[in-house]
Order: C-alpha cells, then sequence, then structure tokens
C-alpha cells in the first residue's frame, strides 16, 4: 500500500513525552524500537478496536497485552467501575468486593485454596519467590531462558555459561549476589534439570516456569516435560511455582494448570483478574499461605491491594468467563484465525507459522517446531518489523515486537478475523517477495 495512515499527532505526543518520561515512555516495548515509525497513542478502544489520536482506527489484537479477553470497554465492567467509583476509589481497608472476587476465583479452581491479592503480576512474582524461600528456609530459586516473570531483580537473568549455570543480570542495578541465586536452565531438557537438581536440590525453594510460555514468542512446551518437572520438585523438597499471569484465565478459568491437570504448590496471576484494571495474585494451598503475614512469618503488604474498583472491574468480567461455552467458542475464532492465514502460508511455501493454544496466538517465521527462545530465527525480527508495519498500514495492530503474542477477545467477530486474515495474508505476501 502506497498511502501511510497519518501518525502525526502520535509523533508529536511522542516527542513530547520524551521530555517527561525515559525513551518517552512508561515501560520500554511502548517505544516501537523494534518496529517502524513512532508509538501509537491511544485515545478510546471499543470492542475490538482501538482508535489513536490521529483518529485511525485499528483492530487490536494487543488487547493491552491480554487482560481485555472481553475486548475494550465492556458494558458490564465499566458499568461496574462506574458504580463503584461513585463510592470512592480506595480506602486502604478490607472491602466486600475483595472477598466477592476471592470467592468467586477460589470456588472454581481446584488448584488453590487462599489468595492474596497484589497490585500487579511482577508483585505477585515477587511475593510467591518469598513465600517459596520462606516456606522451605532454602535461598536458590530454578527459572527456564525465554520465561519472563516481570522485573523482578532476581529474575531478570539469563544463562551464564554452564550447563546447570547460576544466572547473569540481564539489567544494570541488579546486585550480583541477587543473579547468583538464580539458576536458570533451558526449556524443554530434562537432561539438563536432572544434572541441575542432582547438584543443587536440597538448595532450591523453588522452581518457576511459564507453564504457557508468551513472553519470548509463544513456545509451547509438552505436557510430559511440566509432569517431568512436577515429579522432579516433588523428589527433591521442591516448591513449583506456575507464573500464569498470562496463561490464567485466558486458557480456561483454571489457566493453564487445569489445561495440563498438573497441581503447581503456588500460581502467580495477573492481566485478566482485574477486568483491565490494575491487579495481580498469588495462591496456593492453606497450608502454605498459612505462612503469609499476618498468619505467618513472610511478611508482604500493599496500600492498594484488593482495591475496590480493580475488585469491582474484575468480578464483574470474571462472572462472563464462567458462562457455558465461553472457552470453547473463543478457542474455535482463534483456531479459524490461525487456520486461514496458515492454509495461506501454506499455498505459498512461506517459511512461517500461526502458533496457538486457546485463544493466544503468534506469527513466527519458522516452520519447526519452537520450544526455547534460542530456536527463533535470527531473522524473525525484520520480517516481524515488515509485517508489522504493512498490518499497521491495514489498520491491524499487533504488539510492537517479534517476540510478542496476540490475543483474541469475544469482541472480535467472525467479520473482524476473516477480513483480518485477508490483511495478514497480504502483509505476508509482502515479507516474502
Amino acid at each position: 500500500m502506497d498511502k501511510l495512515i497519518p501518525r502525526s499527532r502520535s509523533a508529536a505526543l511522542f516527542e513530547e513525552a520524551k521530555h517527561y518520561f525515559p525513551g518517552g515512555v512508561n515501560s520500554p516495548v511502548r517505544a516501537f524500537k523494534s518496529v517502524s515509525g513512532p508509538p501509537l497513542f491511544i485515545q478510546s478502544g471499543n470492542g475490538a478496536h482501538i482508535t489513536d489520536e490521529d483518529d485511525n482506527t485499528l483492530l487490536d489484537f494487543c488487547c493491552s497485552w491480554g487482560p481485555l479477553i472481553l475486548g475494550h470497554n465492556n458494558a458490564a465492567v465499566r458499568e461496574m467501575i462506574i458504580e463503584t467509583v461513585s463510592k470512592g476509589t480506595s480506602f486502604g481497608t478490607p472491602n466486600k468486593l475483595g472477598n466477592q472476587l476471592g470467592q468467586l476465583i477460589l470456588s472454581n479452581n481446584r488448584f488453590v485454596e487462599k489468595m492474596r491479592f497484589v497490585s500487579s503480576g511482577t508483585e505477585a512474582v515477587m511475593s510467591a519467590i518469598r513465600l517459596a524461600r520462606g516456606v522451605t528456609g532454602r535461598k536458590k530459586i530454578l527459572k527456564f531462558e525465554g520465561c519472563y516473570h516481570g522485573h523482578v531483580d532476581a529474575l531478570l537473568v539469563k544463562a551464564g555459561s554452564g550447563l546447570a549455570t547460576f544466572g547473569v543480570s540481564t539489567s544494570a542495578g541488579i546486585p550480583e549476589a541477587f543473579a547468583q541465586a538464580t539458576l536458570v536452565l533451558p526449556l524443554d531438557d530434562r537432561k539438563s534439570l536432572s544434572q541441575c537438581l542432582e547438584t543443587h536440590g536440597s538448595d532450591i525453594a523453588c522452581v518457576i516456569i511459564e507453564p504457557v510460555p508468551a513472553n519470548n514468542g509463544l513456545l509451547l512446551q509438552e505436557r510430559s516435560f511440566l509432569e517431568y518437572l512436577r515429579q522432579q520438585c516433588d523428589q527433591y523438597g521442591i516448591l513449583l511455582i506456575f507464573d500464569e499471569v498470562i496463561s490464567g484465565f485466558r486458557l480456561g478459568f483454571e489457566g493453564a494448570a487445569g489445561y495440563y491437570n498438573i497441581q503447581p504448590d503456588i500460581v502467580t496471576y495477573g492481566k485478566i483478574i482485574g477486568g483491565g484494571m490494575p491487579v495481580g495474585a498469588y495462591a496456593a494451598s492453606a497450608a502454605i499461605m498459612s505462612h503469609v503475614a499476618p498468619d505467618g512469618p513472610v511478611y508482604q503488604a500493599g496500600t492498594l491491594s484488593a482495591n475496590p474498583v480493580a475488585m469491582a472491574a474484575g468480578y464483574a468480567a470474571l462472572r462472563q468467563l464462567l458462562e457455558p461455552g465461553f472457552y470453547e467458542s473463543l478457542e474455535q475464532k482463534t483456531q479459524h484465525l490461525c487456520q486461514w492465514v496458515q492454509a495461506h502460508a501454506d499455498r505459498k511455501g512461506y517459511d512461517f507459522q500461526m502458533v496457538q493454544i486457546g485463544s493466544i496466538f503468534w506469527p513466527t517465521f519458522s516452520r519447526r517446531t519452537i520450544r526455547r527462545a534460542d530456536q527463533i530465527g535470527a531473522d524473525a525480527t525484520e520480517k516481524f518489523k515488515i509485517l508489522h508495519h504493512e498490518l499497521l498500514q491495514r489498520c491491524i495492530y499487533l504488539g510492537p515486537s517479534a517476540y510478542e503474542v496476540g490475543f483474541v477477545s469475544t469482541a472480535h467477530t467472525q467479520e473482524d478475523l476473516e477480513g483480518a486474515a485477508g490483511k495478514i495474508n497480504e502483509a505476508l505476501d509482502l515479507v516474502f517477495q
């Protein structure tokens, strides 16, 4: 397409924002560094669409990075937020809405018995790690390369040079001692896991994993690997943490734990349970959660934890997720989108696939099965940059990174998805021309 969508107002706002915020943004990926042009400044969203400050209306597959499973400006969520805000925004006290949301979640999830609300996924993970250390009395933690768990000091690490290696910080400002308390292994590698636990198992408090790794591509793991991980944790007395900030309430109401029928010891949640408002939570058995203050010695607190506005939004959202056929319908929509695009790529012989689970998808420039971050092709970023640019011109919005996944919401109609598939196919033709 020769004509570019207008972005002058967004560009001007971005230049202004650089005077106020590092890089002009309040979260790094928003800066559009790995794609083209200035980031879009969004003024409104409704249903499956967003409208930017240049009055471009785009079909949105980012969905605020996942939480908007019902689409933008869902009527029930909006009305409950307005009703709650009219009574106040925060009290720093218990409130009935927190009870209602907690009861709704726990009564429909076989894998957890008690929970604690916090204000972000990062805070949930940080708290879960502290809890695991408090319960076990051990210091070390084990994570996997390619899984992201928020900007927690001990988890912003990558693998070092050894097989069963201690972590190396991926950010300035993290003391070496923090990284050295973290072991990092490749995903989908039983041998490395076994060797690591033989050496360090008695010192490891917890293993943390995204059971559906979705922050560095969609690195779908085999059920058998997750089952093996569960078995190994049991053998060495290690707590298994499922980071379900993305997969929780997205694959099903019980998240990946329910999808794979694997019992984690602690689960972290975020995104969807806030109905679009900032929220997070960690949950476990009653026995493990009894270690959390004020019942136990593991301290964690938060002024805005379980604030009434977030609880109201979450309650209004999650009730809709429990409607019969909700997840089946959403998965079917996503499958259709991926199948329409994949069929075109197959006909043309493109080195491309739409990886999909539930209502999450990932366009990736490879035909091979990708389970680890190091298997992603070196040219993926450049090809995605073209794809992202061409889709913007066709008013389709994906997250601005080759390593980010896309989401389908209930607000996406069959017409939306068929139209999007055609535009994605047009864009792929230009990527591979």
